[in-house]
């Protein structure tokens, strides 16, 4: 058997009896997929990880809380042989060959009649990986092989780009604090995809860089008229392309909705008519303060967080902030957008009743190789904002969370 490859074949398992023998990290690796599939698991072991317990209780998977006996795999489609008793996988692995079921060995691959290949999704294709060499099968090549054809599908690398599938309508995409890898996989796929990108100054510009040359790019931050022109002239923009029929991604910083006037966009759009899909992203309040090594919550230390937008100061008509119950808080406060405004900010933190040396750090330009971050209190940032040359953007950290992990080198 071992001088033929295998031949691959995807199982339909949908309301079929599959069995799965011992209930240790194999199974509890292999059962989600086999749920997934539809399959009508049954599990046999006289115990089972928490994780395959937990299956079990939710009754996603039957359990029968014994060994293995003769007879357990009648009716059976399908079955794992994970148990560590060798005698106990050898006697299944001869009932699955008298009974004609498919048999997957964890412990003994050369006796088994079928394998599990390394398997990857993207986008409603399954990628299946295995080894041609029975002998010289690795389990590590093979993952290795099916992350490589993954990753190419899901960043558009590996399909050329005139097949590529292009949806006419917008995709609202967040593109993380800044680092390019920190973009989730969906948002990095659309943008492969897409015919037109529409960018903002906060987004991850390196992955402009990877587009194709017939992409058009355009930079969000130079439109003109002012703000809220400038919002409506985006707004312009992405029906306009979308009623050409192109693709198009508005690339953002941070998550679209988290102070990234993305409903704004998404009710321009249907007004319009236009489809739109929203891609979550990582925000910069909490991935900026985590990349400083600042945790935004700490056991005994903080249990909330709170996010706050700093670009109207706290004496500002306009201000929607309550500065007076921000300041009883006891959690970590963040605050984006608020380096020319920090300084009157503090100054009605302390005001309100927050202490004046309650720690505060300044994080510029998180995730990015440029990060750097400036330490102070709230009666001393104003100050130190100045002498440090602190510019945006940089996401503010108020609470004694500043000063949990090692102290940043001087």
């Amino acid at each position: 058997m071992a001088e033929h490859p295998a031949y691959p074949v995807g199982l339909r398992l949908t309301g079929r009896r599959v069995v799965v023998l011992g209930g240790g990290q194999v199974a509890q690796r292999r059962l989600p997929a086999l749920i997934a599939a539809g399959a009508d698991v049954h599990l046999v072991s006289p115990e089972a990880t928490p994780s395959v317990e937990a299956m079990a209780d939710a009754g996603e998977i039957t359990w029968s809380r014994r060994r293995y006996t003769e007879g357990d795999l009648e009716g059976a489609w399908y079955a794992l042989i994970s148990t560590s008793d060798l005698e106990a996988n050898n006697l299944a692995s001869a009932e699955g060959e008298r009974r004609r079921v498919w048999c997957v060995r964890s412990d003994d691959a050369d006796r088994a009649t079928a394998w599990t290949p390394a398997t990857g999704h993207s986008e409603g294709v399954t990628v299946a990986v295995l080894t041609t060499d029975a002998k010289g099968r690795d389990p590590r090549h093979t993952a290795a092989v099916r992350d490589a054809v993954i990753e190419g599908l899901r960043d558009g690398t590996l399909v050329a780009p005139q097949f590529r599938t292009r949806t006419p309508g917008v995709a609202l995409v967040g593109g993380g604090p800044g680092d390019p890898d920190l973009i989730t996989v969906r948002g990095r796929r659309l943008l492969a995809g897409a015919d037109v990108v529409i960018a903002d100054r906060l987004g991850p510009r390196d992955l402009l860089a990877e587009l194709p040359p017939h992409v058009e790019v355009i930079d969000a931050a130079k439109i003109p008229y002012g703000r809220y022109m400038a919002q409506e002239a985006i707004n312009n923009a992405l029906i306009e392309h979308a009623k050409q029929g192109r693709s198009v991604v508005r690339l953002k910083g941070g998550d679209p909705y988290v102070f990234g006037r993305g409903m704004e966009e998404l009710q321009a759009l249907a007004e319009a008519g236009i489809p739109c899909t929203v891609v979550p992203g990582i925000s910069s309040s909490i991935s900026v303060p985590g990349a400083a090594g600042i945790p935004v919550t700490h056991r005994g230390v903080a249990h909330e967080f709170t996010v706050v937008s700093g670009h109207v100061a706290p004496d500002d008509e306009r201000s929607l902030v309550d500065w007076a119950s921000l300041a009883k808080l006891t959690g970590t406060l963040v605050i984006l957008m608020g380096v020319d405004k920090i300084g009157k900010i503090a100054e009605a933190l302390i005001a309100h009743g927050k202490p004046a040396d309650t720690p505060v750090a300044l994080v510029q330009e998180g995730t990015t190789a440029t990060q750097r971050r400036v330490d102070a209190t709230l009666a001393t940032v104003g100050e130190r904002i100045r002498a440090e040359d602190v510019r945006p953007p940089a996401v503010i950290i108020v609470g004694p969370v500043v000063g949990v992990g090692p102290r940043p080198a001087e």
